[in-house]
């Protein structure tokens, strides 16, 4: 790396960073509402009117890492895998239109919407490598 095209970055302080795990205390996400809190930390992170503190980051990235744990233990409600897949669309504000580059054709996604066509294992990978989930889901 060249120094003379590097950018400046501020340190990464371990006592500036102790003293914001202190203050914060975080923990395993146990419930939803645990959850819920632990997100409104992460989104508040997200959305500062400035870049985060190398400290900052650090805390962040912690807080990611908890929210994925608590997603792996999740267990998911036994539903139809088309159901599941317009579960995940609506979650994320997605349209059947964005769904066309991971299974298909418009006719293959709305037949799977619509619960007219089965999820192959090959589309189910894609679902869930797109969705950030368990294959398990759309089979």
């Amino acid at each position: 790396m060249d120094p003379l095209n590097e950018v400046a970055r501020p340190a990464f302080n371990p006592a500036v960073y102790s003293q914001l795990l202190a203050a914060e205390s975080p923990r395993a996400i146990m419930n939803d509402e645990e959850l819920q809190m632990m997100a409104d930390k992460l989104e508040a992170l997200d959305f500062m009117d400035r870049p985060p503190t190398p400290e900052e980051a650090a805390y962040r990235d912690v807080l990611a890492a908890l929210v994925e744990a608590y997603d792996r233990t999740c267990k998911f409600p036994q539903a139809p895998p088309n159901e599941v897949v317009k579960f995940f669309m609506e979650q994320r504000g997605l349209k059947q239109a964005d769904l066309v580059p991971v299974l298909g054709t418009r006719t293959q996604v709305s037949d799977i919407v619509t619960g007219r066509r089965g999820i192959s294992k090959a589309q189910a990978k894609k679902l869930a490598a797109f969705f950030n989930t368990g294959v398990e889901l759309f089979i």
